[in-house]
């Protein structure tokens, strides 16, 4: 007999009647049953220690490869060599979740509220939506198929590897989707990712152990691009230029706005009116990736909410011009305010570590630049906002010297525009 392949459980027709069977030539007692309904199944067949012979099943393929099935097969035959009897344990659910079914249970549990996350509360609904991306697109891919409780810490690495690789890399599809990349990044999220789920699992009693418990992590690289003072009158004339070539206003307020709070992307869009204290000069977030925050902004940042023209009855400052939510499109926005002036390199954080790089330029200390960027909240008293003096201080004067960087004139951004104009 040769060895099992996928090339020969393909080619295994259905019998008439009753069920075929194929084994493999060099694993003994390793191999595939087929129905008279095309099901196929991998089987190992052994005696056990009291010489009784049995049959139990391993996986049914298309759901297992003829690898995965393999490597399951030597890990129960090595546990009948050892003088027990796997299928006293077949039906135990520890040894029959495969990756792919643990990724749904936690997802539908956490959507539920009744997985809990950082301080032991119910795990937000962007963690989630991130979480179900990289499960999807990554996860699933390369260990959907696998058994749970066979995962080592060199597949849990292995799987990063193969992501930094770009093997689960996808060009961009026909929705709003963006494209999906390999890199170190992406790769070290998607084990954290998986990991939680097998804690978790291991936690509430779905696996009887932790399985990549020991995987590392690669490291990702810390993001330190800043815009420079020419750079962001750069950012500034090419922002001015856009409006007259009719960008839309929506997308250049939160371009703008993000470079004179230090907001998060998604703090930004995603601002609604109720929260908004213009004249007080704070956003109460309700929630954000620290919990309820309230946020200190500067005079021309809150004129720029302030002003934003009403949509109907929608609670967005940046509101939508084409659905019920909020504006989305301001990353590309910059991207293209970047491209037209020769700005590299940035993204919507490049705007939030810019911020903090020119509080830190204006001599304000550590403590006070991650209080400026939401990483240390503001109070809420008995329903009175307190925020430091020290804080507003350095928040006005951060907004507005990057104001007045943004409006300095530098007629040598387009020198092209001035020599059509001197003619």
């Amino acid at each position: 007999m040769a060895k099992l392949t996928k090339k020969a459980v393909d080619a295994l027709e259905a019998p008439a009647e009753g069920q075929a069977f194929l084994w493999d030539g060099e694993l003994k007692g390793f191999g595939v049953r087929v129905t008279k309904a095309g099901v196929k199944t991998f089987i190992i067949q052994y005696r056990n220690a009291e010489g009784k012979s049995r049959r139990i099943n391993i996986g049914r393929y298309g759901v297992m490869t003829v690898e995965n099935a393999r490597d399951e097969a030597k890990i129960k035959l090595g546990a009948v060599a050892a003088g027990e009897d796997p299928a006293d344990t077949d039906d135990n659910p520890h040894q029959q979740a495969t990756v792919a079914e643990l990724c749904d249970w936690y997802l539908t549990e956490a959507e539920a509220g009744r997985i809990l996350g950082r301080r032991n509360r119910p795990i937000k609904k962007s963690t989630l939506a991130m979480d179900k991306s990289r499960i999807e697109t990554h996860i699933k891919p390369l260990l959907g198929n696998r058994l749970a409780h066979t995962l080592k810490v060199a597949d849990i690495e292995g799987m990063q590897s193969d992501i930094v690789a770009g093997k689960t890399a996808k060009p961009r599809g026909k929705g709003r989707g963006g494209v999906t990349t390999g890199g170190p990044g992406v790769a070290s999220r998607a084990v954290g990712t998986l990991q939680s789920i097998l804690g978790h699992a291991a936690r509430l009693d779905k696996l009887e152990s932790h399985p990549s418990r020991g995987a590392r992590k690669l490291a990702g690289n810390r993001k330190k691009r800043r815009l420079s003072v020419a750079e962001i009158k750069k950012l500034g004339a090419a922002m001015r230029q856009a409006e007259r070539d009719g960008e839309s206003p929506v997308a250049l307020a939160i371009v703008r706005f993000l470079a004179l709070t230090g907001f998060r992307i998604s703090e930004g869009q995603g601002l609604q009116r109720p929260w908004l204290f213009a004249d007080a000069g704070y956003v109460a977030f309700p929630d954000t990736k620290g919990d309820a925050q309230i946020r200190a902004i500067g005079p021309s940042a809150a004129k720029i909410a302030a002003s934003q023209p009403v949509r109907g009855k929608s609670p967005y400052v940046f509101p939508s011009d084409i659905t019920d939510g909020h504006f989305t499109a301001a990353k590309a926005c910059l991207f293209r305010l970047c491209a037209s002036v020769g700005i590299k390199g940035v993204t919507p954080h490049t705007l939030r570590h810019t911020f903090g790089s020119v509080a830190g330029d204006l001599g304000f200390s550590e403590l006070t630049i991650r209080a400026l960027l939401g990483h240390a909240a503001q109070s809420v008293t008995q329903g009175y906002v307190h925020i430091d003096e020290a804080l507003k201080l350095a928040v006005t004067r951060t907004c507005e010297e990057i104001a007045a960087l943004l409006d300095a004139e530098d007629k040598a951004v387009f020198p092209e525009q001035e020599e059509r104009q001197a003619t």
